[in-house]
């Protein structure tokens, strides 16, 4: 039984016998105690004072009293206010120390559960940005988390390798390219792809300003005119009717679409052409961030998916059909509108092929759990989804999770794809590796280093840089990055971690040979001894509540307080010239796991620590 296990129990048995009331253990209210205490774990008495009809203060001491004598692992108590500190003998700590030293894993055992996660599904009209990096960076850390918890994970995404944006990008090869392949351009694959997306933007903007120039679009303007409102107002909001209704490359870019949807042997071709140099792309972008997939799906293939469903739904009065032959559900009861599922034309949406594509997912791998990893701009469609898939009575409805995260910015400002100011995620990591690469120049700790180790290490810097400042943050926050930050060896960065991490490895190999057996001997903890084993022991908490709330930011808040608990008991304690053979097996044993867990907190992460920096 755990320590904070014992503490919860020890106190429902105390309720029963002191005040004669049962309460749940599970209930017993119980945090770590405040640096500023005395205690290694604070129980919050409060909700015991109407059954006890007593002070919170003497509550405590009933309840202290009363633990401190059943448990030997309770050495002693104190109170203050409604809290009772509770002190955790030397020995258990020691024993629990040599636990975990023993342990070929930190993962827990393989129990064969299934969760699927999605994350990533990018559009293949532009290469991957700072934004898809966010994406990227919460589906594979929660992944990571869940395989450590025994699960069996399947990592997937979807390709939205179809629709209007990807004929921009065609389109506009198709007029202005002549043939061009992104080897003879000397452009990554799909940077050059997602170039001629920029490309469609500006002949589409500069089309339009000649069209408002024009004695048509003055006369469009002229007649839809409301009141004062201003000329460049006007036009900024009527930009996409023009698309639709007035555009000569917009006409072009849909009657393209048309023709990939009838299967038009040339427009099909061209597809499959530019999109192969999207996925070459990709994949040296995901490799390079350490991400790798189990399955892929593509809109191509799963858009027409749901109908047959859709079909069942109708018949079982869970859709109904409008007089135009469109399908909708009624989702006013759930505190949603109506939804359009499928059009007239009996053409599907999005909604169709999510629909489909759920079920085919779990008739794939049997997953109870499913996650989609996408910004909360689509937090009403998951709703929809969800509520759907309830009412169609799906087995795994209440497995379905949306984690949905907020926007990142840049101290500059919000980036655009149109407009050809978004962050490539090739480019930031290209700025972080550089920045990591002039700071240890700077400081010359790699001198004498062979340069592939060294060029090793400042990748290793450089990422555990970005994707720390990234996933730090709370994934449902809106954040800025900024790059210059993000790689700080001081404060709450990832490579003040890794930091840590090196120099625990520098004092083990100077160490030598150590018997470690001997550490039990040792029985007079130091608070920051204490304090850093007890950093140790809530591992498993913290792993399991990143996993409950789809949140890795408690994995690095974690590793960042490990650090700084490791830093305290460095400068507090020698360990190489300790006082005894006894305090000196058991600091070189604590660093041993310490260097561990962090090592371990960090690949949830998926963050790789240095032998050096």
């Amino acid at each position: 039984m755990s320590i904070t296990e014992i503490i919860k129990e020890g106190t429902a048995l105390a309720v029963k016998e002191l005040y004669d009331h049962e309460i749940n253990a599970n209930d017993v209210n119980i945090n770590t105690t405040r640096k500023e205490f005395d205690g290694d774990y604070s129980v919050v008495v409060f909700p015991y004072t109407k059954v006890a009809r007593k002070k919170p203060e003497q509550i405590g001491e009933d309840l202290g009293k009363y633990l401190v004598d059943k448990y030997e692992d309770l050495t002693n108590f104190n109170v203050i206010k409604g809290f009772l500190n509770l002190e955790v003998s030397d020995k258990y700590w020691n024993q629990y120390l040599a636990d975990v030293a023993e342990k070929e894993t930190l993962k827990k055992p393989f129990h064969g559960e299934k969760i699927m996660i999605e994350f990533s599904s990018p559009n293949t009209n532009k290469p991957l940005h700072l934004g898809h990096v966010r994406n990227i960076l919460l589906g594979w850390s929660s992944s990571k988390i869940y395989e450590a918890l025994g699960y069996d994970v399947q990592k997937v995404q979807v390709i939205n390798d179809r629709g209007i944006a990807i004929c921009k990008s065609m389109l506009a090869w198709q007029m202005m390219g002549n043939g061009e392949t992104p080897q003879e351009a000397g452009i990554k694959s799909d940077h050059y792809v997602g170039k001629w997306y920029v490309e469609f933007e500006k002949l589409f903007q500069a089309e339009y300003k000649t069209w408002q120039e024009s004695a048509e679009g003055q006369a469009v303007f002229s007649t839809q005119k409301k009141d004062e409102q201003e000329e460049v107002t006007f036009f900024k909001g009527f930009k996409n009717t023009y698309f639709n209704e007035h555009s000569k490359i917009g006409s072009a870019a849909k009657a393209m679409l048309l023709k990939w949807e009838g299967n038009d042997d040339e427009v099909r071709n061209l597809w499959k052409k530019m999109n192969g140099w999207v996925y070459e792309g990709f994949d040296t972008t995901y490799k390079n961030l350490g991400i790798e997939f189990d399955n892929l799906y593509y809109e191509s293939n799963t858009y027409l998916l749901g109908k047959d469903i859709i079909d069942d739904g109708l018949s079982k009065e869970i859709f109904y059909k409008k007089e135009d032959g469109s399908v909708w559900i009624d989702l006013e009861d759930a505190k949603m509108d109506h939804k359009l599922v499928l059009r007239s034309d009996g053409t599907s949406v999005y909604m169709t092929q999510d629909i489909g594509t759920v079920e085919k997912r779990f008739q794939d791998f049997g997953a109870k759990k499913m996650v989609y990893v996408v910004a909360d701009e689509q937090n009403h469609h998951f709703k929809v989804l969800f509520e759907i898939m309830k009412r169609m009575g799906a087995s795994y409805a209440d497995g379905l999770f949306h984690l949905s995260y907020g926007m990142i910015n840049l101290t500059t400002g919000k980036m655009k794809s149109r407009e050809g100011t978004i962050v490539d995620a090739d480019d930031l990591m290209k700025e972080v590796i550089e920045a990591a690469r002039a700071n240890a120049i700077e400081k010359g700790e790699l001198e004498g280093l062979e340069e592939a180790k060294k060029e090793d290490i400042y990748r290793k810097i450089g990422l555990a840089a970005l994707k720390f400042f990234i996933i730090k943050v709370n994934a449902r926050k809106t954040m800025i990055f900024n790059p210059e930050e993000s790689v700080d060896l001081q404060g709450n960065t990832g490579p003040y971690i890794q930091y840590a991490y090196v120099r625990i490895q520098s004092i083990l190999k100077k160490a030598g040979e150590v018997d470690t057996s001997i550490a039990s001997k040792y029985t007079n903890l130091g608070p920051t001894e204490k304090e850093l084993i007890g950093q140790i022991y809530r591992l498993d908490e913290v792993v399991k509540m990143s996993a409950d709330q789809f949140d890795p930011s408690f994995i690095a808040s974690y590793c960042y307080d490990m650090a700084k608990s490791y830093s305290r008991f460095n400068r507090d304690h020698k360990i190489i010239k300790a006082e005894s053979e006894e305090a000196k097996a058991f600091r070189i044993r604590l660093c041993q796991v310490t260097g561990e867990v962090l090592e371990f907190g960090m690949n949830l992460l998926g963050i790789e620590m240095p032998e050096r920096m």
